[in-house]
């Protein structure tokens, strides 16, 4: 009797790697992949019940999908689905925040594929998955700078709000709002507001 059937959805909003990825799986005798953008991935979830999801939340395009990635995150536990991470080595911040999804794989985009599959067929098992390579960004994701209020400020300043519009979204004075901007910058090493985002998107912080 042959290996059971794994299905895989995986989750990039580039629609020509996204393809690529699930050609290069699909050479796999034990996986079955569809594919999704993330403003489909809940919809792709709910309606083919894969086992993995193979999420990537470092698109080169736009900021990584919090929103949509804790809405993904709440279905797949309901459905019994695990997510597998694709990771970007040296970007740290971006470990932290996913972490939240409560993710049962992380596989790091500077592997080979034989690492990611090995991960898909752990998760699939319901066995947790840490690449080793990502050891010391994981570490390092451990000892954020910033606190969560620091972090919602920070990324709206990334986006280009002003300090006046950054205080009516977060419903803080403006003189808070400067103080939050003054301990980001004196807690990332930067030399100024700008500095500091530059240095935070880096991480992957922002």
């Amino acid at each position: 009797m042959g290996a059971a059937v794994i299905k895989v959805l995986v989750v990039h909003d580039t629609r020509l790697l996204r393809q690529a990825l699930a050609i290069l799986l699909c050479r796999e005798h034990d996986l079955e992949v569809h594919t999704a953008s993330w403003s489909d991935a809940v919809t792709g979830l709910v309606s083919w019940q894969p086992q993995v999801c193979v999420l990537d939340v470092d698109a080169p395009e736009h900021a990584a999908p919090m929103s949509q990635l804790a809405l993904l995150a709440e279905h797949a536990a309901e459905r019994k689905c695990g997510l597998l991470m694709l990771a970007s080595p040296s970007r740290p911040g971006l470990l932290y925040r996913v972490s939240q999804a409560r993710a049962m794989g992380y596989v790091s985009k500077g592997e080979p594929c034989e690492a990611l599959l090995g991960a898909i067929r752990h998760v699939a098992q319901g066995e947790q998955f840490v690449d080793t390579s990502l050891g010391w960004d994981f570490l390092q994701a451990a000892r954020v700078p910033l606190t969560e209020r620091e972090l919602s400020v920070l990324s709206l300043a990334s986006q280009g709000a002003s300090v006046a519009e950054i205080a009516g979204d977060l419903h803080l004075t403006h003189g808070t709002v400067r103080n939050y901007l003054s301990a980001i910058t004196r807690k990332t090493g930067a030399r100024n507001r700008v500095d500091a985002i530059r240095i935070s998107q880096k991480a992957g912080w922002v």
